[in-house]
C-alpha cells in the first residue's frame, strides 16, 4: 500500500548523493514497484533499458535471480527525469554470470544514477559492471555499487568500473564502491576516475582539421561506448549510443 511507503532521506546510504526532494511529487505506488527477473539454470537473458522522458522522477527497480550457470545481461541509458534512477539487485548461483553496462547523461540540475547490489551466494559465479557518466551544467551522475561475497562463494570473480566525464565546471559525478567479502579465494576489483575531456586528444583532432564540436562528440561517443562492449548485438549497441549522443546534442 502506498500509505505505508516511507520515502528515503540522504541519511540512507543508497540515497546519499541522490535528489530525494524530487521524490515528493511522485506516485508513491510506483516507489515500491519491482520488476522480478528469474533466469533458469543454463539459460541467458538480455534486456536494454532507456530512461529519456521528461517526468519529474524516472525510477526503475529490478530484482534478478540467476540459476546455476545462467547468464543475465542488462544495458541501460539513463537520461530521463529530474531524478533518473535505476536500481538492480542480483542474486547469483553457482557458475552464473551477471553483466551490466550503463551510461548516465544530463545537464541542468538533473540527477541520474545507478544503484546495484550484487550478491554472490554460491561458488564460481562472475559479475562485471561498467558505468560511464557524462554530465554538464549542474548535472550529477552517480553510481553506488555493492558486492557481497559470502563465505562459501569461493572462486568468485567480480568487477566494477566507473568513469565520469564532466563537460562543464558545475557538473559532478559520485561513485561509492562497497565490497563485503567473506570468502578467501576470490577476485574482486573496482576502479573509479572522474575528469574532463582529454585536451591532448582534442588538439590532435583539431590539428587534423576536425572542428571542435565534432571532436568533442567523437571523444564522448568513444568514452560512452566502453559501457556497451559486453553487448554483442551491434545494432542494439549502436541504438543505445545513438540515444545517448542525441540526448547530449539536444541539451548542450
Amino acid at each position: 500500500m502506498s500509505e505505508s511507503v516511507i520515502l528515503p532521506t540522504r541519511k540512507d546510504e543508497a540515497w546519499r548523493y541522490s535528489d530525494v526532494d524530487a521524490l515528493a511529487g511522485m506516485d508513491l505506488g510506483r516507489f515500491d514497484d519491482w520488476r522480478d527477473i528469474e533466469v533458469p539454470a543454463g539459460e541467458t537473458f538480455r534486456d536494454t533499458l532507456v530512461l529519456d522522458s521528461e517526468d519529474g522522477v524516472e525510477l526503475r527497480r529490478i530484482r534478478v535471480k540467476l540459476g546455476e550457470k545462467a547468464r543475465c545481461e542488462l544495458f541501460a541509458v539513463n537520461a530521463g527525469g529530474q531524478l533518473g534512477r535505476i536500481e538492480v539487485v542480483v542474486t547469483a548461483s553457482r557458475g552464473s554470470h551477471f553483466e551490466f553496462g550503463g551510461v548516465t547523461l544530463g545537464g541542468g540540475n538533473t540527477t541520474r544514477e545507478f544503484v546495484t547490489c550484487m550478491a554472490h551466494e554460491e561458488p564460481e559465479a562472475t559479475s562485471n559492471q561498467v558505468v560511464r557518466s557524462v554530465h554538464w551544467g549542474r548535472g550529477t551522475g552517480n553510481f553506488l555499487g555493492r558486492i557481497d561475497v559470502v563465505r562459501d562463494a569461493q572462486k568468485t570473480d567480480a568487477a566494477q568500473d566507473f568513469k565520469g566525464l564532466l563537460l562543464e565546471k558545475g557538473a559532478s559525478a559520485n561513485t561509492v564502491p562497497q565490497l563485503e567479502i567473506f570468502a578467501d579465494d576470490v577476485k574482486c576489483a573496482h576502479g573509479a576516475t572522474v575528469g574532463r575531456l582529454d585536451e591532448a586528444a582534442r588538439y590532435y583532432m583539431a590539428a587534423r582539421g576536425i572542428p571542435p564540436e565534432a571532436a568533442k562528440r567523437l571523444l564522448v561517443r568513444a568514452f560512452l561506448a566502453d559501457a556497451f562492449v559486453g553487448l554483442d548485438d551491434e545494432a542494439e549497441r549502436e541504438r543505445l549510443l545513438g540515444i545517448a549522443i542525441a540526448t547530449m546534442d539536444a541539451q548542450l
